[in-house]
Order: C-alpha cells, then structure tokens, then sequence
C-alpha cells in the first residue's frame, strides 16, 4: 500500500501496524468518495461506514463484499511517498461473490477503480473474452 507521507492515516497505520483494503463497489462509491477528499486530521470519518474489526483489529467496512486486513511488515519512504509492505492476515469475501470453487468472481463484485491522473472512477466487472482464447481462434 503506498499513500502519501502528508496523509494522516499513515500515523495511525504505524501505530496499530495494520491496515485493511477495503474494495469499492457502486452502492458505497459516494462515501468512499466523500473519505477521500476530508482529512482525518480534521473531520473523523469513523462514523461513515458501519464496520466490524477483524480478526488482527483493522477496520473491515461492513458494505465491502471483498476486504483484506493486513499486518504491516516494513515501512519505507520513496518521493513523498509511505509504502507499507505488508502480508494479509485475512481475507474476508461476501457469499455471493465467492464461486462454487472458493474464487472471487470479479463479474459479480464489479469493482470500482479508481484512474489517478484524470481522477476518474471507472466500472468494471464485465467479462469480454476467456484468457488465451485469441490464441486458440487465431490457429483455427
């Protein structure tokens, strides 16, 4: 996970030394939204979301049908930059996501993904084609 220094959770993710990835779905795209342009330094943001503490005590954002809690490992700064390098100590799926064989299906959870140099959110979840299946109609 690498987030700017100047951030204010990066402090709080030091002290507990874990953090969870909580994926964003189009249902709590607005709050996700809102806690990206308030600082925690100056407005809490503990109260937008209802979550639960995992396992390790990071916060697990109750609406996330994907969330990951993480132990940090190391720390080390590039450019202005906090990377925290860390291992997963849970992951955490919501039943209808989950494939009969135990895998996530993207399709079903249609993350939200989030384009740094024009600040745009972008849809996905749609699947367009099998892995590897161009190779195979090419030599047909």
């Amino acid at each position: 996970m690498s987030l700017a220094a100047a951030h204010f959770i990066n402090g709080c993710i030091k002290q507990t030394g874990v953090l969870s990835v909580n994926v964003v779905d189009e249902s709590w795209l607005d709050r996700a939204d809102f806690c990206g342009s308030v600082s925690g330094a100056r407005e809490s943001k503990a109260d937008v979301f209802a979550w639960t503490a995992g396992e390790a005590g990071s916060p697990l954002v109750d609406d996330a049908k994907l969330s990951l809690e993480c132990r940090v490992e190391d720390v080390y700064e590039v450019d202005h930059f906090e990377n925290f390098i860390c291992s997963v100590a849970g992951a955490y799926a919501d039943d209808a996501i989950v494939t009969e064989a135990g895998k996530v299906d993207v399709a079903a959870l249609k993350p939200v993904l989030f384009e740094m140099p024009t600040y745009t959110y972008l849809a996905t979840g749609e699947k367009i084609a099998d892995c590897l299946s161009f190779a195979k109609a090419s030599k047909a």
